[in-house]
């Protein structure tokens, strides 16, 4: 059974969502001590994190940093805040989506059930993919080129995996939404910009430039 751990200070939003998700078979814990949030991370090691971004003490931001320094445990923000450089800076941070206030149940369930499907199944996977000398871990999600290695998100381990899947193809924006999110209307597209350009960041860090090309208004390709 998967563990899903909701860090929400509004009472009645915490209650509703640990209901909801129960009823789908996920066993639940309801973050109180909003000081103490990684005393409960290490306590219960969930599959998933509901992370509101206003919290008493310290924010959403701050306890997703937290977070990712010792885990890459998926990550979704929940928040009223829209404006979208919130959405960037949550993705900078290692989230890995973002559901503004006031959402469908629905809509999380299914964002909940696909992203746990999704980084779950990809671990179990112990294959190595390459080209131009450059070395993709599924096994660990890591890329290595002359030495050096650089560890990948979940979301950047399926842009690369669905990119090299399609070497010499054009790989649309809409293609990669999809896999990444089954809903992707509820996507600004600026998200799919971020992980895309963080991911190119590390692969050119370890001395390989324009591995991933930008088709304007086409897509994304590898040649």
């Amino acid at each position: 059974m998967f563990r899903i751990m909701i860090v929400e200070d509004d009472e009645k939003i915490r209650r509703i969502v640990a209901d909801t998700l129960s009823k789908w078979k996920y066993e639940v814990t309801q973050v109180s001590s909003f000081d103490q949030v990684m005393d409960d991370f290490t306590a219960s090691q969930p599959h998933l994190v509901l992370l509101d971004v206003n919290l008493p003490v310290y924010d959403g931001f701050y306890w997703c940093q937290q977070i990712r320094a010792v885990s890459k445990v998926p990550i979704i923000f929940l928040s009223s805040r829209n404006q979208n450089m919130d959405v960037i800076m949550a993705i900078n941070m290692g989230a890995d989506d973002f559901v503004q206030k006031p959402f469908d149940l629905g809509v999380l369930v299914a964002k909940v059930s696909a992203l746990l499907r999704r980084n779950y199944t990809y671990q179990d996977e112990s294959l190595q993919m390459a080209h131009r000398q450059l070395t993709f871990h599924l096994s660990n999600s890591s890329v290595e080129y002359e030495g050096q290695t650089a560890e990948l998100s979940r979301n950047e381990f399926i842009i690369l995996q669905t990119m090299m899947r399609n070497i010499g193809k054009i790989v649309s924006r809409d293609s990669l939404m999809q896999v990444l999110w089954s809903d992707e209307q509820f996507i600004d597209d600026n998200t799919l910009t971020v992980n895309v350009n963080r991911l190119r960041r590390k692969i050119a860090l370890l001395g390989l430039e324009d591995f991933i090309v930008t088709r304007k208004g086409m897509g994304y390709i590898i040649e």
